[in-house]
């Protein structure tokens, strides 16, 4: 009854800070200069993603390497799947060239470097260096061209705030009501993982499989509440770029923290290399075909996406 509670209290808590979050980085991305994209890939991004590297770190540490890889794995599955495809059915969702022609491949070139560097078992601490050293170039990267090209921006029209008005005082409130966003997030999805993996251990559940699956979808649901809000908002760019950018943290920065913390590296269960990464990878090899029919995904293949999801915890 308490674990239910937990899960219900938090789906709560979830959906407030999803509104905090989205507001306050439209919001820095209208002030700032840089586009909802962006933002969304970089900051959104990597926010929603502290419950995975909350969660992935503390099971390193706690000797549980099957719940951490297999916490990023079916986080990145879900993302995709599950997230993009509940955001394009409450509202079809353009995409901009710059996801299409760099970001997603991106995210492709990087699953497959992964799935390669486990085919020994093992996640070594070299590796994960070479991972947080992609991430710390991609950040670079992307803040730089963010800056330098800003998409074209109906933000503060929307807002009906005039651009004379922004000022370092308001960019201040704006990242203070992100920030509070971010933190209730993970407030939430820590509420709603503890309560879904204590009744999934009861059931007797493998460590992996919850890892895989109940973990994945709660340290995930603030991408998905963040995506969904945006989406229904109209920020579409910021709903698309917040799981692209959630997948690729994961994979470079918390897979590679967590090797890092490892000290001799993170094992990799038989099971996840030879079915679930491979399966991580074609999900996102499949958003590139998708996406450059018209630049958009549409309300049936997001349907579609869903289906997909719900067939593959039904399998695993």
């Amino acid at each position: 009854m308490a674990e239910t509670l937990a899960v219900i209290v938090g789906l709560a808590i979830l959906i407030g800070g999803g509104e905090l979050v989205v507001r306050g980085a439209s919001r820095l991305a209208s002030s700032l200069g840089l586009s909802p994209m962006v933002i969304g890939l970089t900051v959104v991004a990597f926010g929603t993603s502290a419950p995975e590297l909350a969660v992935s770190v503390g099971a390193t540490v706690g000797g549980s390497p099957d719940v951490a890889i297999g916490n990023v794995v079916g986080s990145n599955i879900y993302n995709i799947l599950l997230i993009l495809g509940i955001a394009a059915v409450l509202r079809p969702l353009g995409v901009s060239q710059r996801l299409v022609r760099f970001d997603v491949p991106i995210v492709i070139a990087v699953s497959v470097l992964l799935w390669v560097l486990v085919l020994d078992g093992t996640l070594s601490v070299l590796e994960g260096v070479l991972l947080a050293a992609l991430l710390v170039g991609y950040l670079a990267y992307s803040l730089r061209e963010g800056r330098r090209t800003p998409s074209p921006s109906v933000l503060g029209e929307q807002m009906e705030v005039p651009p004379a008005a922004v000022t370092t005082g308001s960019r201040g409130r704006d990242g203070a009501v992100f920030l509070a966003g971010l933190v209730v997030l993970v407030i939430g999805a820590q509420l709603v993982v503890s309560g879904a993996s204590a009744v999934a251990r009861s059931l007797g559940a493998p460590e992996l499989v919850v890892g895989l699956t109940i973990v994945a979808i709660g340290t995930s649901l603030p991408e998905l509440v963040t995506s969904a809000v945006a989406a229904f908002r109209g920020e579409r760019d910021l709903a698309i770029g917040n799981v692209m950018g959630s997948n690729l943290f994961n994979i470079l920065g918390i897979l590679g923290l967590t090797a890092i913390i490892s000290g001799d590296g993170l094992a990799v269960a038989e099971r996840v290399r030879a079915f679930d990464i491979p399966v991580m990878t074609l999900v996102a090899l499949a958003c590139l075909p998708l996406l450059f029919t018209g630049y958009q995904v549409r309300r049936w293949e997001g349907a579609l996406f869903v289906a997909y999801a719900v067939i593959y915890t039904a399998y695993v």
